[in-house]
């Protein structure tokens, strides 16, 4: 099913491990704060992060960094009913930004780039996370690399779940980045079953 902007919906075992396998290999990073998304998820991975860290950096939520707007209309859907309950879906897919409530690529990627400039003006110098979700930290690295506004990009190159997008700033400005896969996890018992 997709959780969209359901509420209550927390991490996985899974989600919950690569959360304190992030957490534990930012552990030397200095991180001062995490801004994350609103969403529980989203919020259960930045406490998880913070609690591996020493000192523990601030936490934050930023509506901006929330989830795909077009998710409201997929939520609650198990992913393999959405062609046929969703049929907008492909719509969504073609183009996005067509329909209302669906946010083009560069919207969605500017909100969480708004945020980091908010983060680098508001607190120079400090190294600081943001937690989002997949398809906006992906918008943002598309707008970051200026590579076509399309579904095929939003996928050729992801951020997968508890990877990193690393960003160096100069005032405001990003002015190099890196991707980090996400630190292997073998699965907890409970989410292999």
């Amino acid at each position: 099913m997709l959780y969209g902007h359901l509420e209550g919906f927390e991490l996985s075992a899974l989600g919950r491990a690569q959360a304190a396998a992030l957490g534990d290999r930012l552990q030397g990073a200095g991180l001062t704060r995490i801004v994350h998304s609103p969403l529980a998820r989203a919020a259960e991975t930045a406490t998880i992060i913070a609690s591996r860290l020493n000192p523990t950096p601030e936490l934050e939520a930023d509506p901006d960094l929330r989830e795909a707007d077009f998710s409201r209309y997929l939520q609650g859907v198990p992913f393999w009913q959405i062609p046929v309950r969703r049929p907008l879906w492909a719509v969504h897919k073609v183009k996005r930004g067509l329909l209302p409530g669906d946010e083009t690529v560069e919207a969605m990627g500017d909100r969480v780039l708004r945020v980091v400039r908010r983060l680098a003006r508001d607190h120079p110098g400090e190294t600081m996370a943001v937690v989002s979700h997949a398809d906006p930290l992906n918008a943002a690295w598309i707008v970051l690399d200026r590579r076509p506004h399309n579904e095929r990009e939003m996928h050729r190159k992801g951020v997968g779940k508890a990877g990193m997008l690393q960003l160096d700033v100069e005032g405001e400005t990003p002015a190099a980045w890196e991707y980090i896969p996400p630190p292997h996890v073998e699965k907890p018992a409970v989410a292999a079953a």
